[in-house]
C-alpha cells in the first residue's frame, strides 16, 4: 500500500516528467498549473523550506505533489566519467551575504554594549534599608548575557569578570546571580519590557507580521536514555506565543503559558502590544487562529489579516461583515491571498533561530524561573537582529532616547 508521501511523490513526477507544466519565474519561485482545473499555483523556497498555495499545502502542510514536482524538475542530469549522474539544483532565497557575514562576525562584541544600553531603561526600584544590594540592571546585564553564551552559572561568571573590566557592570556578582533573579516573579513584566524594547530599533521597516506558537523543552532527558536503560521521563513544555516580523523576524511581542495554552486566545494579546510599538498593515496565521474575533482585532488596529478559512467554514458573517468579505477574497482570489499568507512561514524560521542560537531546552527547574529565562532567550535573540539590521538597513539603536521618545513606524535613531 503506498503511503500518501509516495503517492504524492509519484504524482509530482508525472507532472514534472509532461514538461510543459512548470515554469520559472526566479531562482527561488516557480509556476505549476493545476491538473485538476485552470488554476496555477506558486512554489517557492523560504528560509524555512518550500511552500506552495495550493490547497493541499494550506491545509495538511508537507510536500505537496507541486512541490514535489519542481524537485523534479530541478533534477539536471549531468555527463561524468562515471556515467550519466543526476544532480538536485536546490531552490535558493536572497540573502546579503555581505551584511550577513559582518553582523555574525561583530556580534559578540556589540551584544555586549547594546545589552548594556538596553537594561539601563529599566529603573532602578528604592532601597530604604538593608546592605546595598546589586543594582538591578546590572543583574539583568549579567542574567541576560549568561542566556546569550549558553554557559553554566560557574562558567558564566568568567563574563561577569569581563564585563566589569571593560566598565559594563560595576562588579562580577556572584555566579548564581542570574538564578535568584530569575526566580523572582517581579522579574517577568521588567522582561516583557525589555521584548519590546529590543524590538523597537526596526519599527520604522517592520511593518507585515505573523503569529505562531512554539514548545522549549523543560528538561534534558533524552529520548536515547530512555530507550537504553528503560526509563520513562515525561517530558513538560512552556510554550512561546509571538508575534514577529516577516522582513528582519524580530519578535514584536510574546506571551509564554505552558503546554496546554492555547493559541487562538493569545492572538489578541499579541497583536495590540505589537501595535503599540508598530504600524500594521498585515498579521498572517494558520488555521489555529481562524475566527472572526481575530479577523477583527486586526482590523481595529488598521491591519488586515490573512488567515485561511477551515474547510468547513462558511462565509455566513454572523455580525461580521469583515468575515465575509475576506472569506469570498479567501475562495475568489486563492493566489494572491494565499501570496499573503506565505509570508506567515518566516516566522517559523524565527522559531527555529531562537532554538538553533539558545537552545530549546530550558535549563532552570522553577516555573518562574523557566519562564523568564525564556524571556530572556528572546531578548538576546531580538539584540542579534538589532545586529544584522545595523549592517544590512544602516539602524543605529539608542534604547534610552526610544524608550523617552517613543517609537511607532519612525524610531528615534
Amino acid at each position: 500500500m503506498q503511503t500518501n508521501h509516495n503517492s504524492r511523490e509519484l504524482r509530482g513526477k508525472a507532472i514534472a516528467d509532461q514538461g510543459d507544466q512548470i515554469k520559472k519565474v526566479n531562482d527561488h519561485s516557480f509556476k505549476v498549473k493545476s491538473q485538476s482545473g485552470s488554476k496555477v499555483y506558486e512554489v517557492k523556497a523560504t528560509p524555512n523550506g518550500m511552500t506552495c498555495t495550493c490547497p493541499d499545502f494550506v491545509y495538511r502542510g508537507g510536500k505537496c505533489k507541486h512541490i514535489q514536482a519542481t524537485r523534479y524538475y530541478l533534477e539536471i542530469e549531468k555527463d561524468t566519467p562515471q556515467g550519466i549522474v543526476t544532480e538536485k539544483v536546490h531552490l535558493t532565497y536572497k540573502q546579503a551575504w555581505d551584511a550577513y557575514n559582518a553582523a555574525q562576525m561583530a556580534e559578540v562584541k556589540l551584544f555586549d554594549e547594546l545589552l548594556k544600553d538596553l537594561v539601563k531603561t529599566i529603573p532602578e526600584p528604592e532601597q530604604t534599608m538593608g546592605r546595598p544590594r546589586i543594582p538591578l540592571h546590572e543583574s539583568l546585564f549579567c542574567a541576560i548575557q549568561k542566556v546569550y553564551s549558553q554557559l553554566s552559572s560557574r562558567r558564566a561568571h568568567g563574563l561577569f569578570q569581563n564585563a566589569t573590566e571593560k566598565g559594563q557592570i560595576s562588579h562580577a556578582p556572584n555566579f548564581n546571580q542570574p538564578s535568584i533573579l530569575f526566580r523572582d516573579p517581579e522579574i517577568t513584566p521588567i522582561l516583557h519590557e525589555l521584548v519590546t524594547l529590543s524590538a523597537l530599533p526596526v519599527a520604522g521597516i517592520e511593518v507585515d507580521f505573523a503569529v505562531d506558537s512554539t514548545g522549549f523543552r523543560t528538561t534534558q532527558f533524552s529520548a536515547y536514555n530512555g530507550m537504553k536503560h528503560g526509563q520513562k521521563k515525561e517530558h513538560h513544555w512552556v510554550k512561546a506565543h509571538l508575534c514577529a516580523g516577516v522582513k528582519t523576524n524580530i519578535v514584536a511581542a510574546v506571551a509564554i503559558t505552558d503546554e496546554n495554552g492555547g493559541d487562538s486566545p493569545q492572538f489578541g494579546p499579541l497583536v495590540k502590544k505589537t501595535a503599540e510599538g508598530f504600524t500594521i498593515n498585515e498579521v498572517s496565521a494558520d488555521l489555529a487562529y481562524s475566527s472572526r474575533n481575530n479577523l477583527q482585532l486586526v482590523a481595529n488596529e488598521g491591519g488586515k489579516a490573512y488567515i485561511p478559512f477551515k474547510k468547513n467554514a462558511t462565509g455566513k458573517s454572523r455580525g461580521s461583515m469583515l468575515w465575509s468579505k475576506m472569506y469570498h477574497y479567501f475562495q475568489l482570489n486563492r493566489d494572491d491571498f494565499m501570496e499573503h499568507y506565505h509570508k506567515r512561514s518566516n516566522i517559523e524560521a524565527t522559531n527555529a533561530a531562537i532554538k538553533r542560537k539558545f537552545g530549546e531546552t530550558l535549563k532552570s527547574k522553577n516555573p518562574v524561573a523557566q519562564v523568564n529565562e525564556l524571556l530572556a532567550k528572546i531578548i538576546a535573540y531580538n539584540l542579534t537582529v538589532v545586529i544584522h539590521e545595523m549592517y544590512e538597513n544602516g539602524i543605529q539603536p539608542e534604547f534610552l532616547q526610544i524608550k523617552s521618545g517613543g517609537c511607532k513606524g519612525s524610531p528615534s535613531f
